[in-house]
């Protein structure tokens, strides 16, 4: 990105056209450009009705609201400004061009809006993560994580942690620079450890959440397997409630791995249709079916689908084997051409196995009303929980897992009491914690964070 010399202009609404169009403007320049375009700046944070005109011609462009927030108590610690007009395109394209020309203003690149916040240190790097993660909010369950996330769940547990560790670091280097001065305790270090050693208990503990906040934001992945012709896309599709995946009476149909996500019951949930698992000497099928197995055996959830008509065995061996990380559910499909003793049957079978199982039909949609809840009920156990996840993302885990590891050398018998090396991994422990919320070290991963967001953001 450019200079923060520079005064960025975008619009920060939905796309054209729409009822209300708002366009951002931010920088030293942001006061003279609003001037050019209405005649004045309004009263601070208060809305006022202005004629927007083109600087150049002079024309009236629209009639819109104009508010000014003065730096530094705005969005970007900038001073900013916005106009809310009409939104249709022409409308937006004349605004956009007036600004354009004026000197110092150019167009603003994607998230610069809230880079510059960051940078003006209106928000920490957890927060800024928390609002990407809003935006890209599809469920219910994410965009309360991410909504917690944004107000700081992580960035103001993370800079308590980070004050204190330096109040420790504090104690011990006064005793490793002032031995002998008779105005300093002689015992520092038991108090410098016991805060190390509350700490690193508190970080143990957000750590040990085998990985919930990680999960919310990816969401439950569901594999849909089984061999051909069992109905995988029909299944698919009903589920999704459109025509997804394409159904034909042909075996191998499928090719490759298709997508849909969903929302179960506010949690989000990833289905994959996948090629039938069968031996076959066409290379294109045996690329489909090699890919069928990668995909499902990194799925959290397998849904086997067997014809419930056909008499073909459960492949037990190959379930184990290939979907050894994954719950495994069958899925018996076609029981609107089964006879109940069949069905019986095969829940005796099913029985002795210890795999959950379900009896539907693609066709009629039988069996669906205790399939979809069951998804459901396992993507909110899976996922879910009383307690809101303090880490969301795996640079969150990271920087914990450093920390946590520099406190821990600090308090092993490793270090013998050498005030020194306590020092010094206190030091470390304190660095991860500031990495953590972008006090120090973050350079080479702003970009990476801030590449995600759109225009205007």
């Amino acid at each position: 990105m450019t200079g923060s010399s520079d005064t960025i202009f975008a619009l920060s609404s939905g796309r054209p056209p729409a009822a209300i169009a708002v366009v951002r403007i931010s920088g030293p320049q942001a006061g003279a450009a609003l001037r050019a375009l209405i005649g004045k700046i309004p009263e601070p944070r208060r809305a006022a009705l202005a004629r927007v005109r083109d600087p150049a011609s002079g024309e009236i462009i629209d009639e819109a609201l104009a508010l000014w927030f003065p730096g530094p108590a705005s969005e970007t610690g900038e001073d900013t400004a916005e106009l809310q007009l009409h939104g249709g395109r022409a409308v937006i394209s004349a605004v956009l061009a007036a600004l354009g020309r004026i000197a110092g203003c150019r167009p603003a690149e994607a998230g610069e809006f809230t880079r510059r916040a960051f940078e003006n240190g209106q928000l920490d790097l957890t927060r800024v993560e928390g609002l990407a993660d809003l935006i890209g909010a599809d469920t219910e369950a994410q965009r309360r994580q991410a909504f917690r996330q944004l107000k700081g769940l992580l960035g103001d547990r993370a800079e308590s942690w980070r004050t204190r560790l330096i109040q420790a670091l504090a104690l011990v280097e006064a005793r490793i620079d002032f031995p002998d001065e008779g105005d300093v305790p002689e015992d520092l270090m038991a108090p410098a450890l016991q805060v190390a050693r509350a700490l690193h208990g508190e970080i143990a503990d957000v750590l040990a959440d085998r990985g919930r906040g990680e999960r919310l934001r990816e969401g439950l992945v569901v594999a849909i397997a089984g061999p051909p012709n069992a109905g995988k896309s029909s299944l698919l599709n009903r589920i999704a409630r459109r025509e997804a995946a394409i159904v034909s009476p042909y075996a191998g149909t499928t090719r490759d791995v298709i997508e849909v996500h969903l929302d179960l019951g506010g949690y989000p949930v990833t289905l994959l249709d996948t090629a039938g698992i069968r031996e076959s000497g066409d290379p294109v099928e045996q690329e489909g079916v090699r890919r069928a197995r990668e995909r499902a055996g990194a799925a959290d959830l397998v849904l086997w689908i067997m014809d419930a008509a056909a008499s073909g065995e459960i492949p037990v061996e190959t379930l184990e084997r290939d979907f050894a990380k994954s719950s495994k559910w069958i899925v018996w499909n076609k029981l609107d051409l089964i006879s109940p003793l069949r069905e019986k049957a095969l829940k005796s079978i099913i029985h002795k196995l210890n795999y959950s199982s379900y009896f539907i039909s693609t066709k009629d949609e039988s069996g669906f009303t205790d399939l979809i809840p069951a998804l459901a009920t396992h993507a909110r156990d899976f996922l879910g929980s009383a307690e809101p996840a303090v880490v969301t993302r795996q640079r969150h885990r990271h920087a914990l897992e450093q920390a946590a590891e520099a406190l821990g050398r600090a308090l092993s018998d490793q270090s013998g009491g050498r005030e020194d090396i306590i020092a010094e991994e206190l030091r470390l422990a304190a660095r991860a914690l500031g990495r953590l919320t972008g006090r120090v070290d973050v350079e080479d991963i702003l970009d990476v964070i801030f590449r995600d967001f759109c225009i205007g953001k």
